[in-house]
Protein backbone atom coordinates (compact mmCIF):
# COMPACT_ATOMS: atom_id res chain seq x y z
CA UNK A 1 0.00 0.00 0.00
CA UNK A 2 1.33 3.65 -0.93
CA UNK A 3 1.96 6.05 1.46
CA UNK A 4 -1.07 8.51 0.13
CA UNK A 5 -3.17 5.39 0.38
CA UNK A 6 -2.15 4.46 3.94
CA UNK A 7 -2.50 8.07 5.09
CA UNK A 8 -6.23 7.69 3.25
CA UNK A 9 -7.29 4.58 4.54
CA UNK A 10 -6.47 5.79 8.03
CA UNK A 11 -8.61 8.59 7.46
CA UNK A 12 -11.62 7.18 6.44
CA UNK A 13 -11.48 4.57 9.29
CA UNK A 14 -11.13 7.02 11.89
CA UNK A 15 -13.95 9.09 9.92
CA UNK A 16 -16.49 6.00 10.97
CA UNK A 17 -18.10 7.12 13.89
CA UNK A 18 -18.87 10.64 11.80
CA UNK A 19 -20.71 8.69 9.26
CA UNK A 20 -22.56 6.73 11.81
CA UNK A 21 -23.81 9.61 13.22
CA UNK A 22 -24.26 11.50 9.71
CA UNK A 23 -26.68 8.22 9.02
CA UNK A 24 -28.76 8.84 12.05
CA UNK A 25 -29.46 12.13 11.72
CA UNK A 26 -30.17 11.67 7.61
CA UNK A 27 -32.92 9.14 8.70
CA UNK A 28 -34.66 11.47 10.93
CA UNK A 29 -35.51 12.63 7.22
CA UNK A 30 -35.20 10.06 4.68
CA UNK A 31 -35.61 6.57 6.94
CA UNK A 32 -34.06 4.69 4.11
CA UNK A 33 -30.60 5.73 5.50
CA UNK A 34 -31.57 4.12 9.03
CA UNK A 35 -31.91 0.87 6.97
CA UNK A 36 -29.12 -2.27 7.15
CA UNK A 37 -26.04 0.34 8.63
CA UNK A 38 -24.36 -2.26 9.11
CA UNK A 39 -24.11 -3.30 5.78
CA UNK A 40 -21.84 -0.13 4.52
CA UNK A 41 -18.83 -1.07 7.21
CA UNK A 42 -19.23 -4.76 5.57
CA UNK A 43 -21.60 -6.58 8.08
CA UNK A 44 -23.96 -8.98 6.97
CA UNK A 45 -27.12 -10.39 8.92
CA UNK A 46 -27.50 -14.13 8.64
CA UNK A 47 -30.33 -14.04 5.90
CA UNK A 48 -27.94 -13.07 3.56
CA UNK A 49 -25.98 -16.54 4.28
CA UNK A 50 -28.89 -18.76 2.96
CA UNK A 51 -28.74 -16.62 -0.55
CA UNK A 52 -24.89 -17.36 -0.74
CA UNK A 53 -25.41 -20.89 -2.68
CA UNK A 54 -23.53 -19.54 -5.58
CA UNK A 55 -20.47 -21.60 -7.24
CA UNK A 56 -17.41 -20.72 -7.02
CA UNK A 57 -16.01 -22.85 -10.13
CA UNK A 58 -18.46 -21.17 -12.62
CA UNK A 59 -18.03 -17.52 -13.09
CA UNK A 60 -21.90 -16.79 -14.52
CA UNK A 61 -22.93 -18.65 -12.02
CA UNK A 62 -21.53 -15.80 -9.62
CA UNK A 63 -22.36 -12.26 -9.08
CA UNK A 64 -22.39 -9.87 -11.45
CA UNK A 65 -22.14 -6.78 -9.18
CA UNK A 66 -23.32 -3.67 -10.51
CA UNK A 67 -22.51 0.22 -8.00
CA UNK A 68 -24.99 3.10 -8.80
CA UNK A 69 -25.01 5.53 -6.06
CA UNK A 70 -27.77 7.14 -6.38
CA UNK A 71 -30.87 7.65 -8.30
CA UNK A 72 -29.80 9.08 -11.85
CA UNK A 73 -27.02 6.03 -11.61
CA UNK A 74 -29.47 3.45 -10.74
CA UNK A 75 -32.39 4.40 -13.58
CA UNK A 76 -29.29 4.27 -15.95
CA UNK A 77 -27.79 0.59 -14.53
CA UNK A 78 -31.39 -0.33 -15.96
CA UNK A 79 -30.49 0.22 -18.92
CA UNK A 80 -27.39 -1.49 -18.66
CA UNK A 81 -29.06 -4.85 -16.54
CA UNK A 82 -31.84 -5.12 -19.07
CA UNK A 83 -28.74 -6.06 -21.60
CA UNK A 84 -27.06 -8.03 -19.37
CA UNK A 85 -30.22 -9.96 -18.41
CA UNK A 86 -30.87 -10.50 -22.01
CA UNK A 87 -27.18 -11.50 -22.79
CA UNK A 88 -26.84 -13.74 -19.50
CA UNK A 89 -30.23 -15.88 -19.26
CA UNK A 90 -30.32 -16.22 -15.36
CA UNK A 91 -27.79 -14.19 -13.92
CA UNK A 92 -27.46 -13.11 -10.53
CA UNK A 93 -27.40 -9.31 -9.73
CA UNK A 94 -25.24 -7.58 -6.41
CA UNK A 95 -26.62 -4.24 -6.57
CA UNK A 96 -24.88 -2.18 -4.62
CA UNK A 97 -25.72 2.00 -3.32
CA UNK A 98 -24.87 4.73 -2.04
CA UNK A 99 -28.30 7.01 -1.32
CA UNK A 100 -31.48 5.86 0.26
CA UNK A 101 -33.39 7.02 -2.81
CA UNK A 102 -31.05 4.88 -5.17
CA UNK A 103 -31.60 2.10 -2.80
CA UNK A 104 -36.09 2.46 -3.63
CA UNK A 105 -35.23 2.87 -7.15
CA UNK A 106 -32.99 -0.50 -7.37
CA UNK A 107 -35.70 -2.65 -5.34
CA UNK A 108 -37.16 -2.47 -8.49
CA UNK A 109 -34.70 -4.00 -10.44
CA UNK A 110 -34.76 -7.03 -8.44
CA UNK A 111 -35.61 -10.80 -9.56
CA UNK A 112 -35.48 -14.02 -7.46
CA UNK A 113 -31.91 -15.07 -6.45
CA UNK A 114 -30.78 -11.30 -6.79
CA UNK A 115 -29.41 -9.07 -3.74
CA UNK A 116 -29.56 -5.53 -2.85
CA UNK A 117 -26.78 -4.29 -0.32
CA UNK A 118 -25.47 -0.83 1.00
CA UNK A 119 -21.59 0.10 -0.92
CA UNK A 120 -18.97 -0.42 1.53
CA UNK A 121 -17.66 2.42 3.69
CA UNK A 122 -13.85 2.95 1.29
CA UNK A 123 -11.53 0.95 3.94
CA UNK A 124 -9.87 -1.95 3.56
CA UNK A 125 -11.61 -3.86 6.03
CA UNK A 126 -15.02 -3.06 4.92
CA UNK A 127 -14.14 -3.57 1.32
CA UNK A 128 -12.27 -7.29 2.00
CA UNK A 129 -15.53 -8.58 4.10
CA UNK A 130 -18.02 -7.14 0.89
CA UNK A 131 -15.58 -8.83 -1.75
CA UNK A 132 -14.99 -12.31 0.74
CA UNK A 133 -19.08 -12.35 1.29
CA UNK A 134 -20.09 -12.12 -1.97
CA UNK A 135 -17.00 -12.79 -4.43
CA UNK A 136 -18.68 -11.05 -7.88
CA UNK A 137 -17.65 -12.17 -11.09
CA UNK A 138 -17.19 -8.44 -12.00
CA UNK A 139 -17.70 -5.26 -10.87
CA UNK A 140 -19.43 -2.62 -12.67
CA UNK A 141 -19.04 0.91 -11.10
CA UNK A 142 -21.68 3.82 -12.92
CA UNK A 143 -20.27 6.98 -13.59
CA UNK A 144 -18.26 8.35 -11.44
CA UNK A 145 -17.86 5.92 -8.38
CA UNK A 146 -13.71 5.38 -7.69
CA UNK A 147 -12.94 4.56 -5.00
CA UNK A 148 -8.97 3.98 -4.39
CA UNK A 149 -9.97 0.86 -1.48
CA UNK A 150 -12.81 -0.65 -3.42
CA UNK A 151 -10.20 -0.68 -6.60
CA UNK A 152 -7.45 -1.89 -4.84
CA UNK A 153 -9.42 -4.97 -2.84
CA UNK A 154 -11.24 -6.04 -6.53
CA UNK A 155 -7.35 -5.86 -7.90
CA UNK A 156 -6.19 -8.10 -4.79
CA UNK A 157 -9.01 -10.52 -4.95
CA UNK A 158 -8.79 -10.68 -8.92
CA UNK A 159 -12.25 -9.26 -9.55
CA UNK A 160 -11.89 -7.38 -12.86
CA UNK A 161 -14.00 -3.88 -12.11
CA UNK A 162 -15.03 -1.28 -14.71
CA UNK A 163 -16.19 1.87 -15.23
CA UNK A 164 -19.48 2.09 -17.56
CA UNK A 165 -20.96 5.26 -18.32
CA UNK A 166 -18.00 6.91 -17.36
CA UNK A 167 -18.10 11.06 -16.78
CA UNK A 168 -15.09 13.33 -15.77
CA UNK A 169 -15.88 16.98 -15.84
CA UNK A 170 -12.99 19.41 -15.52
CA UNK A 171 -13.56 20.45 -11.97
CA UNK A 172 -13.51 16.48 -11.09
CA UNK A 173 -10.54 16.23 -13.05
CA UNK A 174 -8.22 18.78 -11.35
CA UNK A 175 -9.47 17.45 -7.81
CA UNK A 176 -7.82 14.29 -9.17
CA UNK A 177 -4.78 15.32 -10.14
CA UNK A 178 -4.52 17.50 -6.73
CA UNK A 179 -4.84 14.14 -5.04
CA UNK A 180 -3.07 11.91 -8.12
CA UNK A 181 -0.85 9.75 -5.67
CA UNK A 182 -4.43 7.96 -4.98
CA UNK A 183 -6.02 8.78 -7.99
CA UNK A 184 -3.88 7.81 -10.43
CA UNK A 185 -3.11 4.11 -9.14
CA UNK A 186 -6.81 3.64 -8.97
CA UNK A 187 -8.25 4.73 -12.22
CA UNK A 188 -5.37 3.20 -14.09
CA UNK A 189 -6.19 -0.36 -12.27
CA UNK A 190 -9.74 -0.60 -13.72
CA UNK A 191 -9.86 -3.24 -16.30
CA UNK A 192 -11.95 -0.86 -18.66
CA UNK A 193 -13.55 2.35 -18.99
CA UNK A 194 -16.52 3.45 -21.20
CA UNK A 195 -16.68 7.19 -21.38
CA UNK A 196 -20.07 9.15 -22.23
CA UNK A 197 -18.14 11.68 -24.09
CA UNK A 198 -15.04 12.10 -26.10
CA UNK A 199 -14.28 15.19 -23.98
CA UNK A 200 -15.00 12.73 -20.65
CA UNK A 201 -12.84 10.27 -22.18
CA UNK A 202 -9.63 12.83 -22.80
CA UNK A 203 -9.72 13.79 -18.75
CA UNK A 204 -10.04 10.06 -17.94
CA UNK A 205 -7.14 9.18 -19.83
CA UNK A 206 -5.43 12.39 -18.22
CA UNK A 207 -5.80 10.57 -15.16
CA UNK A 208 -4.59 7.34 -16.11
CA UNK A 209 -8.02 5.56 -16.82
CA UNK A 210 -8.03 3.00 -19.66
CA UNK A 211 -10.75 4.28 -22.02
CA UNK A 212 -12.30 1.53 -24.33
CA UNK A 213 -14.51 3.22 -26.16
CA UNK A 214 -17.08 6.67 -26.22
CA UNK A 215 -20.64 5.05 -26.26
CA UNK A 216 -22.79 8.31 -25.43
CA UNK A 217 -24.78 8.55 -22.10
CA UNK A 218 -27.29 5.54 -21.36
CA UNK A 219 -29.92 7.90 -19.64
CA UNK A 220 -30.87 9.01 -23.17
CA UNK A 221 -31.98 5.60 -23.49
CA UNK A 222 -34.63 5.60 -20.73
CA UNK A 223 -38.16 5.49 -22.07
CA UNK A 224 -40.29 8.27 -20.28
CA UNK A 225 -43.32 6.78 -18.39
CA UNK A 226 -46.34 6.90 -21.25
CA UNK A 227 -48.95 7.10 -18.31
CA UNK A 228 -46.98 9.54 -16.43
CA UNK A 229 -46.47 11.72 -19.69
CA UNK A 230 -50.38 11.03 -20.62
CA UNK A 231 -51.85 12.64 -17.23
CA UNK A 232 -49.63 14.85 -17.03
CA UNK A 233 -50.43 16.08 -20.30
CA UNK A 234 -54.29 15.74 -19.12
CA UNK A 235 -53.96 17.76 -16.13
CA UNK A 236 -51.88 20.50 -18.30
CA UNK A 237 -55.31 20.77 -20.63
CA UNK A 238 -56.87 21.48 -17.72
CA UNK A 239 -54.40 24.32 -15.93
CA UNK A 240 -56.02 27.92 -15.36
CA UNK A 241 -52.66 28.89 -16.25
CA UNK A 242 -49.27 28.12 -18.29
CA UNK A 243 -47.34 25.76 -15.91
CA UNK A 244 -43.59 26.69 -15.77
CA UNK A 245 -41.74 24.51 -13.73
CA UNK A 246 -38.44 24.49 -12.30
CA UNK A 247 -37.27 21.21 -12.06
CA UNK A 248 -34.46 19.30 -9.83
CA UNK A 249 -33.94 22.81 -7.99
CA UNK A 250 -31.30 22.67 -5.07
CA UNK A 251 -30.14 24.05 -1.94
CA UNK A 252 -30.18 28.17 -2.62
CA UNK A 253 -32.46 28.13 -6.06
CA UNK A 254 -35.79 28.16 -5.12
CA UNK A 255 -34.96 30.90 -2.62
CA UNK A 256 -32.30 32.78 -5.93
CA UNK A 257 -36.29 32.29 -7.50
CA UNK A 258 -38.00 33.91 -4.99
CA UNK A 259 -35.88 36.98 -4.92
CA UNK A 260 -36.14 37.39 -8.24
CA UNK A 261 -40.07 37.35 -7.77
CA UNK A 262 -39.59 40.13 -5.22
CA UNK A 263 -37.37 42.48 -7.20
CA UNK A 264 -39.98 42.36 -10.21
CA UNK A 265 -42.70 42.74 -8.49
CA UNK A 266 -41.33 45.85 -6.69
CA UNK A 267 -39.74 47.16 -9.94
CA UNK A 268 -43.48 47.06 -11.33
CA UNK A 269 -45.22 49.01 -8.40
CA UNK A 270 -42.70 51.58 -8.97
CA UNK A 271 -43.86 51.90 -13.06
CA UNK A 272 -47.37 51.49 -12.07
CA UNK A 273 -46.79 54.55 -9.69
CA UNK A 274 -45.17 56.35 -12.54
CA UNK A 275 -47.45 55.13 -14.78
CA UNK A 276 -44.52 54.12 -17.11
CA UNK A 277 -46.48 50.42 -17.87
CA UNK A 278 -47.51 49.71 -21.51
CA UNK A 279 -50.50 47.61 -21.35
CA UNK A 280 -48.39 45.08 -23.17
CA UNK A 281 -45.78 44.71 -20.63
CA UNK A 282 -45.03 42.46 -18.23
CA UNK A 283 -46.46 42.78 -14.59
CA UNK A 284 -44.25 41.06 -12.13
CA UNK A 285 -47.24 42.36 -9.68
CA UNK A 286 -48.90 38.97 -10.79
CA UNK A 287 -45.91 37.22 -11.41
CA UNK A 288 -47.07 34.23 -9.38
CA UNK A 289 -50.41 34.48 -10.87
CA UNK A 290 -49.28 34.75 -14.43
CA UNK A 291 -48.38 31.21 -14.76
CA UNK A 292 -49.02 28.49 -12.63
CA UNK A 293 -45.24 27.74 -10.83
CA UNK A 294 -44.30 23.88 -10.51
CA UNK A 295 -41.23 23.37 -8.37
CA UNK A 296 -39.72 20.15 -7.86
CA UNK A 297 -36.83 19.81 -5.44
CA UNK A 298 -33.92 17.27 -6.34
CA UNK A 299 -33.37 15.76 -2.88
CA UNK A 300 -36.59 13.88 -1.08
CA UNK A 301 -35.06 15.55 2.58
CA UNK A 302 -35.91 19.43 1.17
CA UNK A 303 -39.33 18.65 0.33
CA UNK A 304 -40.30 20.27 3.55
CA UNK A 305 -37.63 22.82 3.83
CA UNK A 306 -38.99 23.84 0.43
CA UNK A 307 -42.40 24.45 1.31
CA UNK A 308 -41.49 26.34 4.51
CA UNK A 309 -39.87 28.53 2.55
CA UNK A 310 -43.03 29.08 0.31
CA UNK A 311 -45.18 29.79 3.00
CA UNK A 312 -43.19 32.41 4.62
CA UNK A 313 -42.82 34.07 1.17
CA UNK A 314 -46.65 34.63 1.85
CA UNK A 315 -47.36 31.96 -1.01
CA UNK A 316 -49.84 29.24 -1.29
CA UNK A 317 -48.74 25.55 -1.64
CA UNK A 318 -50.33 22.33 -2.71
CA UNK A 319 -48.27 19.42 -2.83
CA UNK A 320 -48.00 16.54 -5.08
CA UNK A 321 -48.34 14.19 -2.21
CA UNK A 322 -51.81 15.77 -0.92
CA UNK A 323 -53.49 15.65 -4.73
CA UNK A 324 -56.42 13.28 -5.18
CA UNK A 325 -57.54 13.72 -8.40
CA UNK A 326 -56.32 17.53 -10.50
CA UNK A 327 -53.79 19.82 -8.55
CA UNK A 328 -55.18 21.88 -6.08
CA UNK A 329 -55.41 25.53 -6.71
CA UNK A 330 -52.41 27.27 -5.21
CA UNK A 331 -49.93 30.03 -5.97
CA UNK A 332 -46.91 27.33 -6.52
CA UNK A 333 -47.36 23.56 -7.10
CA UNK A 334 -44.65 21.27 -4.88
CA UNK A 335 -43.51 17.88 -6.59
CA UNK A 336 -42.88 16.41 -3.43
CA UNK A 337 -43.14 12.83 -4.66
CA UNK A 338 -39.91 9.95 -6.21
CA UNK A 339 -40.13 8.95 -9.41
CA UNK A 340 -42.60 10.96 -11.17
CA UNK A 341 -40.66 13.42 -13.35
CA UNK A 342 -42.32 11.84 -16.44
CA UNK A 343 -45.45 13.46 -14.69
CA UNK A 344 -43.97 16.55 -14.28
CA UNK A 345 -42.56 17.06 -17.39
CA UNK A 346 -45.61 16.10 -18.84
CA UNK A 347 -47.85 18.84 -17.09
CA UNK A 348 -45.37 21.67 -17.64
CA UNK A 349 -45.53 24.19 -20.86
CA UNK A 350 -41.52 25.05 -20.01
CA UNK A 351 -39.00 23.88 -17.65
CA UNK A 352 -36.03 25.45 -15.92
CA UNK A 353 -33.34 22.93 -15.27
CA UNK A 354 -32.08 22.89 -11.33
CA UNK A 355 -28.35 22.80 -10.53
CA UNK A 356 -27.64 26.01 -13.34
CA UNK A 357 -28.43 28.72 -11.17
CA UNK A 358 -27.02 28.52 -7.45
Amino acid sequence: MNPARALYSLVTWGAQPLLRRKLRRRAKAEPGYGVAIGERFGRYPAPIDSLMLHSSSDPLGRFVWIHAVSLGETRAAAILLAALREQLPGMRLLLTHGTATGRAEGEKLLLPGDLQVWQPWDTPGAVARFLSKFRPAIGILMETEVWPNLVAGCRKQGVPLVLANARLNAKSLRSAQRLAALARPAYSSLAAVWAQTEDDAQRLRAIGAQVAGVFGNLKFDVVPDAAQLAQGRIWRAQALRPVVMLASSREGEEALWLENLRLKTASARVQHAQGAINSGAFCAESAVRTVQWLIVPRHPQRFDEVHQLLLQAGLTVSRRSTWTGAPDAADVWLGDSLGEMALYYGLAYVAMLGGSFA
